[in-house]
């Protein structure tokens, strides 16, 4: 009998589910559009791509892959409605990383602004399967703006926004001051950030304001011609250039100020931003960790130097040495950043970008 009870009970909470379910209103996110893309919605291979189609066929095929992750896309919406849900799909049944769980690598990230202006959290998914809902519930009465980060290191295939009837639904489309771009590794793509809105990229777009695209390649930030090509596409507010952690000290010295002279080329009045490699948490007691980093600092300073004294304006830069922090917490693994990290690193980059936005 107890048994049988049981099972009645999952039932009628999986009809009340479902019942729920049905009586929303459904909002494809793709009606109106996601921000962090550089390019129109018909140049890309899939809705919640980050490079262009035509990239399949001038990239390796590492970033190519990569960039079908939607690490840095997000999109906002008003309600009113104190429930509603938001349902997604991703490519990949691997959910989660050794170093990273299934929320960051996997999960929406929702934020709400407040009567004051400002971005806080509220709530994240917590994937269990590549069919994914977040349900919110219990808000505060109101008409508010939302924003939603969407995964980091998965594809997202579809995404929609249910509102129950009889509530203000208002999708906001993306921002259209330029964007601050930024280019490079893992560290960029999000690893290994708890949750999405807690990357850097994301932190720095809410205080600046400014939409953010993220182009991270989690091992192949390495300053390529192919890339440097299609952010050269971009009109940006400021370009961040932070991929030494994938570089040797002999491939910055070739391809750093290459990189920026085409980018000077083809954006004239665009701030381009160095960053150093961040020190490896135990670089201080691992001499060969110290040296590797010694080695590729010097060949980017060799570089921003050179571009200086030929007049280069705009040309901005920021030292990897406490870059985390000085204690030795701010990583996950050594590499990668904590969320701790993300927002230490997020502080030291503040400063520089709002002096190369003129601010």
């Amino acid at each position: 009998m107890t048994y049988i009870i049981a099972c009645l009970a999952i039932a009628l909470a999986s009809l009340t589910s479902q019942a729920q379910e049905d009586s929303l209103i459904w909002h494809d996110v793709r009606s109106f559009g996601l921000e962090g893309q550089g390019w129109a919605l018909q140049d890309l291979e899939a809705p919640y791509d980050r490079l262009p189609s035509k990239a399949q066929n001038i990239v390796r095929g590492a970033v190519w892959n990569l960039s079908r992750h939607s690490a840095g896309l997000s999109f906002r919406f008003n309600t009113d409605a104190t429930d509603f849900t938001i349902r997604y799909s991703v490519q990949n049944g691997t959910l989660g990383k050794d170093n990273m769980p299934a929320i960051g690598v996997s999960g929406l990230d929702l934020y709400a602004l407040t009567p004051d202006q400002k971005w806080r959290w509220v709530t994240v998914s917590r994937p269990k399967s590549k069919d994914i809902v977040l349900e919110v519930k219990g808000l505060a009465k109101g008409k508010r703006a939302f924003m939603a980060y969407l995964p980091l290191y998965n594809s997202v295939t579809k995404m929609e926004i249910g509102i129950p009837s009889g509530h203000v639904f208002e999708p906001i489309s993306p921002r259209r001051e330029k964007p601050i771009v930024f280019y490079g590794t893992s560290i960029t793509h999000g690893a290994s950030a708890s949750r999405p809105g807690i990357v850097h990229t994301a932190i720095l777009g809410r205080s600046l304001d400014l939409p953010v695209i993220n182009l991270g390649f989690s091992g192949n930030g390495r300053m390529e011609e192919e890339v440097g090509a299609l952010l050269a596409e971009i009109d940006p507010a400021v370009y961040v250039i932070d991929c030494l952690p994938n570089m040797t000290p002999v491939e910055v010295a070739e391809r750093s100020e290459s990189l920026v002279r085409k980018l000077r080329e083809a954006r004239p009045d665009a701030p381009i931003v160095l960053v150093e490699d961040r020190s490896f948490a135990n670089a201080w007691i691992m001499p060969a960790r110290k040296l590797a980093h010694d080695a590729r600092r010097t060949e980017l300073v060799r570089t921003y130097d050179k571009l200086i004294s030929e007049g280069y304006k705009g040309l901005y830069y920021i030292e990897g040495e406490g870059l985390l922090g000085d204690d030795g917490e701010g990583t996950t693994d050594g590499s990668h950043p904590s969320d701790l990290g993300f927002v230490r690193q997020a502080a030291a980059f503040e400063p520089v970008l709002k002096k190369a936005l003129g601010r």
